[in-house]
């Protein structure tokens, strides 16, 4: 007998990137950055006592939503801390869309908002980008004729790297009835001419909340921390009803407030991501792959015609270099391709030139 609830027993759970801890193996594959996490994480973890793990940490990781809100200047009151940016996508599910009613997500996307969707019960609409990979021109229309109670947008897009300019988020905002969640798991890497910033918009409207996460930009991954931003009346009823008690603990709250407070030092690491996302999608250019322009920490790379992205993901695989192919329609003629330091691309490179030359 099985006791899980139906909708349970038939969903696939959510199958991540492989992880793997030998220094042999370069990692191009789960958009980590390449660069170690500012000195000043380092030195909050060195000097941590651990005398004071015997208590509980601050419920509402006040140190962290304090730094936070002096990065983004806004007030404590306008961020939610959680454990990772999934946590946030759970919580926002939990707290805003009762089983039943429709979230609306982009074809592809993430797909692990299919996976929270039908944890939650709530049926998923998904609407197709159009060939360009930009939404389609009645993309609210869409939303509207679904039904949809939220919508979730990844920005910068993944799989893709494409960004949708704040003019359109608020848009959609203004022209939507539901909740309009924004998946900034990348926004760090746009490139600053771009002028990007949503924060105003969610701070500012009533249906708008913006995910943050430290786990790619602040080269915090393995921190499992993230964090919501949005106005007072959407964040109290995460951080106070929903939220589960002491859900960031002691030392990830330390280490947070030590990432977001050495900001200088990881926007130089995003500049060399960048760079080096500039370099890698001219070199693949080259070589006759089609490369989709980003704003992210990766790239979407279009195999030249007559060769298997399967294929060469799993040759790339034998030579210890790990990329992501996803099964996916639109995308099993594609490798997505995280950005690493200039010599772990040169590796990656090396091998691809000995395969399409």
């Amino acid at each position: 007998m099985s006791f899980q609830r139906t909708n349970i027993a038939t969903m696939a759970g959510y199958v991540p990137g492989e992880q793997v801890n030998s220094a042999d193996v370069i990692k191009l594959n789960t958009n980590e950055n390449p660069y170690p996490p500012s000195p000043a994480v380092a030195a909050a973890l060195n000097g941590i006592d651990s005398a004071i793990l015997r208590r509980y940490p601050s419920p509402t990781a006040v140190s962290f939503r304090e730094a936070a809100a002096r990065c983004h200047g806004i007030s404590v009151d306008n961020i939610v801390p959680t454990n990772g940016g999934d946590e946030l996508l759970r919580l926002v599910l939990t707290t805003f869309a009762a089983p039943g009613e429709t979230v609306a997500v982009t074809r592809p996307t993430y797909s692990l908002y299919r996976v929270l969707a039908e944890i939650q019960a709530n049926p998923l609409h998904e609407i197709a980008l159009e060939d360009t990979w930009d939404l389609p021109e009645d993309f609210v229309r869409q939303l509207s004729d679904a039904g949809a109670k939220m919508c979730i947008l990844v920005n910068p897009h993944a799989p893709t790297g494409k960004l949708l300019p704040v003019a359109t988020l608020t848009e959609i905002a203004a022209n939507f009835d539901g909740l309009l969640l924004v998946d900034e798991a990348y926004v760090d890497f746009v490139d600053p001419a771009r002028e990007h910033d949503a924060v105003p918009l969610a701070v500012e409207r009533d249906n708008v909340l913006l995910l943050r996460t430290l786990s790619k930009g602040y080269s915090l991954a393995g921190l499992r921390f993230g964090y919501g931003i949005g106005s007072a009346e959407l964040i109290h009823p995460i951080l106070y009803k929903t939220r589960d008690s002491y859900n960031t603990d002691y030392i990830a709250q330390q280490l947070a407030a030590a990432a977001i407070q050495s900001r200088d030092y990881a926007e130089n690491t995003w500049e060399k991501v960048r760079q080096a996302r500039e370099a890698l999608a001219n070199a693949l250019t080259q070589l006759g792959f089609g490369v989709t322009p980003s704003q992210a920490n990766f790239v979407l790379a279009t195999l030249p015609a007559g060769h298997s992205a399967e294929q060469l993901y799993q040759q790339l695989k034998s030579e210890n270099i790990l990329v992501r192919f996803f099964d996916q329609e639109r995308l099993r003629d594609k490798l997505r391709i995280s950005v690493g330091t200039p010599a772990e691309n040169a590796t990656l490179l090396a091998a691809l030139t000995r395969k399409f030359t």
